[in-house]
């Protein structure tokens, strides 16, 4: 079965029975603003958005052979991987096979029941990544055999997260936007400059980029390409947010567990991003710039500190900053966490003012609907001001967004 190439995918009525009850209220201990969520691309996403002669090559979900709902794009088929989208699933039905919109929580990809399952665990705010059809950091556009077709898909990107998903809840969605990742016509990254702007003059507060770019065929860090996007951040205060994954996955032995031994190593995959983006000096050399590593957790944070002090106090290997290099991890970058219970006391090491919590809503991990007391299990024996900053305020203040009248504890 497949779809005509003017028609756009209808999505049918929720499959009820692949997913669990309607869980309930759950009791709030904290206000959360989630700072690693997703929205799942709607099939209408890109209709009406690129240019008229380019609107036939925007991004299309078919139905394959195999009755899968897949994209089609730049002669790709992209799914969306089951566990991308599982929240809310009977976990005896979730697979790595591609999900059907009709198998998910609307809330995935309707803005009015995310905002309502938000409101189920007392998620003030949100900051939301693409999915499968775009890549963590819209890097799938930026690779189109076609610049001019894979800009106009990135622009319409944004454009639809503007007027869809933001502007509907502007105090409950944090705008964070995709750019241009690969060399202009002049060779520069001004494409991606001027689009961080664009979206910045519009009221975006972050930018989504690959955590290590040379892995999927982008300029090194180490190159000076990424200049322009690195000021254009800079200028406008626009936080740099780094997905785990967003440059590919640990390079898997064969016969390995891809699911279970993936999934262990995220932290693998920020320390090491996280070092290339401190070792790359824009954080020295710009010290308003703004970094937040997303899904990686915080447990590898304190070793990594401990490593860099090291690497300067005793082996001597540093880079002659007239700061430390410890001290610019802790000033230039924030991370996140689902709950780290076994790290979180080691909050004053990391800085209390740089942690955030996420609820990864739809993916496997998410904690949601039990972020509550699954945070209340971890942190509840921290004070109520550590509370407040990890769960909200630190968020809300990196990311330039405002809080309710009334937060909690």
């Amino acid at each position: 079965m497949s779809l005509n190439e003017s028609d756009t995918y209808v999505i049918g009525p929720t499959n009820r029975d692949m997913l669990l009850p309607e869980p309930e209220l759950s009791p709030i201990h904290y206000t959360l603003i989630s700072v690693d969520d997703h929205l799942v691309e709607p099939p209408n996403m890109f209709d009406g958005r690129l240019p008229k002669a380019l609107q036939p090559q925007a991004p299309r979900l078919i139905v394959n052979e195999r009755g899968h709902q897949v994209w089609s794009f730049d002669g790709q088929i992209f799914s969306q991987v089951g566990m991308n989208a599982v929240v809310g699933r009977k976990p005896e039905l979730r697979s790595l096979e591609p999900a059907r919109f009709e198998d998910m929580r609307r809330g995935c990809w309707d803005i009015d029941e995310r905002i309502k399952d938000m409101d189920l665990i007392g998620c003030w705010a949100s900051l939301n990544f693409p999915s499968q059809v775009a890549g963590f950091a819209g890097r799938i556009f930026s690779a189109c055999k076609d610049p001019e077709v894979g800009h106009a898909t990135m622009r319409a990107w944004n454009d639809w997260l503007y007027e869809e998903w933001w502007q509907k809840y502007p105090d409950r969605i944090i705008p964070c936007g995709i750019t241009w990742l690969a060399p202009g016509p002049d060779g520069t990254a001004k494409l991606g400059a001027d689009e961080i702007r664009r979206n910045a003059e519009r009221g975006f507060v972050s930018v989504t980029l690959p955590e290590r770019p040379h892995n999927v065929g982008f300029p090194s860090l180490f190159s000076g390409w990424w200049d322009p996007i690195i000021e254009a951040c800079v200028e406008t205060d626009t936080v740099i947010s780094l997905h785990v994954g967003s440059s590919g996955m640990y390079a898997m032995p064969e016969g390995a567990p891809a699911l279970q031994l993936g999934a262990t190593l995220f932290g693998q995959l920020s320390l090491t991003a996280c070092a290339e983006w401190l070792w790359s000096g824009y954080a020295y050399k710009y010290p308003d710039l703004k970094i937040a590593m997303s899904e990686g957790g915080i447990g590898w944070v304190p070793m990594l500190l401990d490593r860099l002090e090291n690497v300067v106090d005793r082996s001597g290997y540093g880079a002659g900053w007239d700061i430390q290099p410890a001290d610019v991890l802790r000033r230039n970058f924030w991370f996140c966490t689902i709950d780290d219970p076994s790290t979180i006391d080691l909050h004053d090491v990391i800085g209390d003012d740089h942690i955030m919590v996420e609820i990864d809503y739809p993916h496997g991990d998410s904690t949601w609907p039990n972020s509550q007391s699954i945070l209340k299990d971890a942190w509840g024996h921290l004070s109520p001001q550590l509370l407040r900053k990890f769960c909200c305020e630190n968020a809300a203040a990196l990311y330039r967004h405002p809080l309710p009248a009334h937060i909690v504890p």
